[in-house]
């Protein structure tokens, strides 16, 4: 990067940092460091929630699957409108007027303390583990433009989140998340438009559209109903309803956002709003890959993207065949763009026959680079085993370092940093909160005073940071980051929803009957992970379903064993 993009990220990061600092002052127990004393207005709330939830994975990878895989991605959101709804008419009036620290807290006014703190765990579990990819994108980022180790790089990443995630609390975390998200929808949309300005003077955005979806990336909807096909109009809406559904309505690192608001009304308008504006976003995060994509088809782009993989390769016995594949790959390259030139020529103006023949020779084209490009891969994987074949991570870093003009490379950076920063900042402060209010406050030190609790939380906060920290450096081995992080929720997202649904709507069923189906439910999410190829989407239907099915026999059966004949009584709190 040039010193005017070091500039830029480091006076926008700075700024951001300072401020959250400044306005996170002044928490003096849990109440004001985990929820900002519910004080936040409906906007701050739904800012937080996107910018938690839109991770600097989200900026760093999803263009590189957009432009691998196509728009299909996109399907994963469509069920999210209609959890929000679910979830403003059921989780938040519960959790409002209960007044409780974390989601899993109800469980035990539902339930039973068992209930509670084995949700909890889970929840630990698979939120620690997501936080380490959070911190490792931007690590990777910095990694690749600096040359530094990856280990030291997300030591550094993270150990600055850490910094100024315990100095302010939940306050802090929102009013940066506030900030940050208004500076990464802003570098995103000129990210955007830059890439529309540096496409060829002859080929116009409707052109670009035109090759996107000639060459099947403009694959937004699949109607086809096929469980192993990861992305459909099915699986969005099912199995990214009951995502949603789970990730907003169990996380705690979503419930903490809203549990901040000052009303009902107010956490209300926050999901509504995020339910609404999530979809358009994340389509235009991945129509900027599409554009990249379409870019690369006039601009040769890397046979690898990885530029250490490139690097190793270069260093090895390998270089010549590789330089030699480089060398066709450009060739091919350069006749791809001219079948392209011909295509968008055949369909202005040719005939269906002739529009057929261009296409035909457009995706032999395509094969034959792609062709080339496989050798490639498999040149890297001869060198280094354990290389990821993967490169999506690596795309749209690639294009923003190779083709940006200098300032905007400094803010889109600083976007991808402040995602990180949000999201890993908002996972610390619930892993926190849950630790100290479902773990140590419950079952260790249950009267302690609130001096002691809030020295404790920072602790705790500063003690997750490590662990994802120690996390992150396994990250690279996950593939696509976007992909990875949302694998690793739908592992156990469905058990907790099944939880969660039992407590709101079957109120027959008690806590060890509960307990009992959460196992169950895990064991079938694990044994479809392992052994079988269904989609991550249905995860948490096919958990969800496993735990509340178990649940009711679980309940039946030990009614019978203590000889009840009708409904259990209403447990206290419910």
């Amino acid at each position: 990067m040039r010193t005017l993009d070091w500039a830029v990220m480091g006076a926008t990061l700075a700024a951001i940092v300072a401020y959250g600092i400044v306005r996170g002052r002044g928490s003096k127990n849990i109440s004001g460091y985990f929820l900002a004393d519910r004080s936040m207005r409906w906007y701050t709330v739904a800012l937080s929630i996107m910018a938690t939830q839109a991770s600097a994975v989200t900026f760093t990878s999803a263009p590189g699957q957009a432009y691998a895989d196509g728009m299909r991605f996109v399907q994963y959101y469509f069920g999210l409108p209609i959890a929000m709804v679910i979830l403003s008419v059921t989780a938040v009036p519960i959790f409002h007027r209960l007044k409780v620290f974390t989601a899993y807290e109800y469980l035990e006014h539902r339930f039973d303390l068992k209930t509670r703190t084995l949700t909890s765990i889970i929840f630990l579990i698979q939120r620690g583990l997501g936080v380490g990819i959070t911190i490792y994108a931007p690590s990777l980022v910095l990694s690749v433009v600096l040359g530094w180790s990856l280990t030291w790089t997300s030591v550094l990443i993270g150990g600055t989140v850490i910094l100024y995630t315990t100095s302010g609390g939940v306050k802090s975390v929102n009013w940066t998340d506030m900030q940050q998200m208004l500076v990464i929808m802003g570098g995103m949309a000129l990210a955007f438009v830059m890439t529309i300005l540096l496409l060829p003077k002859d080929i116009s955005f409707t052109d670009a559209l035109t090759v996107a979806g000639g060459m099947g990336r403009l694959n937004v909807i699949d109607f086809s109903f096929d469980p192993n096909n990861r992305y459909t109009l099915f699986s969005g809406i099912i199995g990214g309803m009951f995502v949603a559904l789970a990730y907003f309505g169990t996380d705690q690192s979503q419930v903490q956002r809203y549990l901040t608001g000052r009303s009902v009304t107010q956490s209300r308008l926050g999901l509504l709003f995020n339910g609404i504006a999530k979809v358009p976003m994340q389509f235009l995060i991945l129509l900027l890959g599409v554009m990249v994509f379409v870019f690369y088809q006039f601009v040769t782009p890397p046979i690898f993207f990885n530029p250490v993989e490139r690097e190793r390769v270069a260093a090895g016995p390998s270089a010549g065949a590789y330089a030699a594949l480089e060398g066709q790959y450009g060739t091919a390259s350069e006749e791809k763009s001219m079948a392209i030139r011909a295509y968008l020529q055949e369909r202005r103006a040719g005939t269906e026959s002739s529009l057929a023949a261009a296409r035909k020779t457009l995706e032999e084209k395509e094969a034959a680079a792609q062709a080339i490009r496989a050798k490639a891969v498999g040149i890297i994987r001869t060198t280094d085993p354990s290389a990821d074949p993967s490169d999506t991570n690596y795309i749209f870093l690639t294009f923003v370092l190779s083709y940006l003009p200098a300032g905007l490379v400094g803010l889109v950076f600083a976007c991808i940093f402040a995602a990180s920063m949000s999201s890993s900042s908002g996972e610390l402060s619930a892993l926190a909160s849950c630790t100290i209010v479902d773990i140590y406050k419950r079952h260790i030190r249950p009267a302690a005073s609130d001096r002691h609790y809030l020295f404790v939380s920072r602790g705790a906060m500063a003690l997750w940071g490590v662990y994802a920290i120690a996390f992150a450096q396994f990250a690279s081995r996950l593939g696509s980051l976007i992909e990875a992080v949302n694998i690793i929720g739908s592992l156990f997202y469905g058990t907790m929803l099944g939880i969660f649904l039992l407590a709101f709507y079957l109120k027959f069923v008690r806590g060890t009957a509960v307990f009992c189906a959460a196992f169950v439910g895990e064991a079938v999410v694990l044994y479809c992970f392992l052994f079988t190829g269904i989609s991550w989407l249905w995860y948490n239907v096919v958990g969800c379903l496993a735990a509340v099915a178990s649940a009711a026999l679980f309940e039946a059966l030990l009614r019978r064993g203590r000889g009840e004949g009708g409904p259990s009584p209403r447990p206290t709190g419910s």
